[in-house]
């Protein structure tokens, strides 16, 4: 993994589009609802030359990005997040035109479905994002123009960006989340939706993810 993410920090090709925002057109997730939102670094690697960023960090900007987006949907139904940060490069000050690698985050994901307590997803997914490049930063490079903590937010939002793509393509193919509702564009989440978990020690074993998840989908009321 470390590897790969290292290749793909030195030779991605980073569009100056639009940074994703919370504040984003909601999509068509049915009867979607975030309950539980658990992200672990238990075993975080990092690119060597990367900018400093602790897994506690990774763990705060990511819970705080995928709440801000997700907890707006107000489906009928809970549905539990199990994410864990594998990896990533945040990219230092380069030699502008010569040598401006781009920041990478690697996460696995796997997706709860509250009421079958069991995943929607069998196998995990993993997501490899990049940062968003913008006028100032395409040329010089975001280590130049961005602060470590705009950088990590940046890579946390097109993250939860990528992971709300793959829900809407598997809503799509496989039917996830069940009926459309008109509720789906109201910015309010279920009331009985539990708080996550603190895993915020970063102390946790590989694996621990999942045992959270399965944890936290068993201590939650069905509905």
């Amino acid at each position: 993994m470390l590897r790969i993410v290292a290749m793909m920090a030195l030779i991605a090709a980073v569009s100056a589009c639009t940074p994703a925002s919370p504040d984003d057109p909601l999509q068509e997730l049915g009867d979607f609802s975030l309950g539980h939102n658990i992200v672990v670094a238990p075993k975080i690697q990092v690119v060597p030359g990367s900018k400093e960023v602790t897994g506690e960090e990774w763990i705060s900007v990511l819970t705080n990005e995928i709440d801000a987006r997700f907890k707006q949907y107000n489906g009928d139904k809970l549905y539990h997040f199990g994410v864990s940060v594998e990896g990533f490069f945040v990219a230092p000050g380069g030699v502008p035109l010569v040598l401006s690698p781009k920041s990478v985050l690697a996460i696995n994901v796997t997706v709860w479905d509250d009421a079958a307590g069991s995943k929607l997803n069998s196998e995990v997914k993993t997501f490899t994002v990049f940062e968003t490049a913008d006028a100032g930063s395409f040329l010089v490079g975001a280590g130049h123009t961005r602060t470590v903590d705009e950088q990590v937010r940046g890579l946390a939002r097109n993250a939860v960006r990528k992971i709300e793509t793959w829900m809407l393509e598997q809503r799509e193919e496989q039917g996830w989340f069940g009926p459309a509702s008109n509720t789906d564009s109201n910015a309010a989440s279920p009331s009985d939706a539990a708080s996550a978990p603190d895993v915020s020690s970063g102390a946790v074993a590989e694996g621990e993810a999942e045992k959270t998840t399965k944890n936290a989908v068993k201590s939650q009321p069905q509905t």
